[in-house]
């Protein structure tokens, strides 16, 4: 399920006419790194690592509109956000990944 998740995202980034190259090859190497640890949480911590990859769904999503809501990709962005609050210490490099996603997210002036 997180694996077609991904999946949906990175097509999703692919096809978004209003992300440059550039930054579409960022996020995909972004999602590609995600996509790893997530798969590595799942192990321990399935529902943590859905609500990850949804959040990240709906980040992107929210991200990527023609007719963005700035309080929606906000609250999603949030969201992602505090979906890796505590794995601080135990997955590191997936809340470094995840505050990559969303600085990546929150910045692209769509």
């Amino acid at each position: 399920m997180i694996k077609d998740t991904v999946r949906k995202i990175e097509e999703k980034i692919q096809v978004a006419d209003a992300i440059d190259g550039e930054k579409k090859r960022e996020l995909l190497q972004l999602l590609g790194t995600l996509k790893c640890e997530v798969l590595k949480l799942s192990e321990t911590h399935q529902d943590h690592a859905q609500s990850i990859a949804g959040f990240t769904e709906i980040s992107a999503h929210e991200a990527t509109r023609l007719n963005q809501n700035p309080e929606l990709l906000a609250l999603s962005l949030k969201g992602l956000s505090t979906s890796v609050e505590g794995f601080e210490q135990s997955h590191p490099r997936l809340v470094q990944i995840v505050n990559a996603i969303t600085s990546t997210l929150s910045n692209l002036g769509i």
